[in-house]
């Protein structure tokens, strides 16, 4: 299995794990939730890190590289904003971040599209930023519940399993036309 497979994978997981956390906590204190809101955009700080590292390094990777930085502001943030606006301040900085990691994941998928599985990353990010937009409209008007939020890492992880597997399949049948 190659480092881009496991790498997808691992993504999906964690999205389904976040989501079970916040459904088995919902409805939460306003810390939990906000610690919640916060852990989302540092795991993908992390994982931008991690995806980084093992594509060339962070000076190759630019895009991962903003998009680590970026996450990592906004866990920083979206604690903040909760701690100063409750909710709505914890749903604009995530949709502000969605919005932003969106883009990125866009242009990173466009431009790894030849290692293949790509189209499900560049239609999450799509999504994402479109999720992002929402999100922030929201945030002015009834801000959406945590749980609500769900959805936006209900799609990113059925995207990341879906190039994940892809990449498996496409893996397999190689080796069979190959035999």
């Amino acid at each position: 299995m190659t480092w881009l497979q496991q790498f997808y994978f691992l993504r999906a997981a964690v999205a389904v794990a976040w989501i079970s956390l916040v459904v088995i906590t919902a409805p939460a204190s306003l810390p939990l939730a906000g610690a919640l809101l916060v852990l989302y955009p540092a795991w993908d700080a992390y994982a931008n890190w991690l995806d980084a590292k093992q594509s060339g390094g962070l000076l190759f990777n630019k895009g991962q590289t903003f998009n680590m930085i970026v996450s990592a502001i906004t866990a920083i943030c979206a604690g903040i904003a909760v701690g100063v606006h409750g909710n709505a301040g914890g749903v604009l900085v995530f949709g502000s971040w969605a919005l932003l990691a969106g883009l990125f994941q866009l242009v990173v998928g466009i431009s790894r599209r030849k290692l293949g599985g790509q189209v499900f990353m560049m239609i999450s990010g799509a999504q994402s930023a479109l999720a992002g937009v929402v999100f922030i409209y929201q945030s002015f008007r009834v801000a959406p519940g945590l749980v609500q939020l769900t959805g936006y890492a209900g799609f990113g992880a059925f995207y990341f399993l879906a190039a994940a597997l892809w990449l498996t399949f496409k893996k397999k049948r190689a080796a069979l036309a190959m035999s």
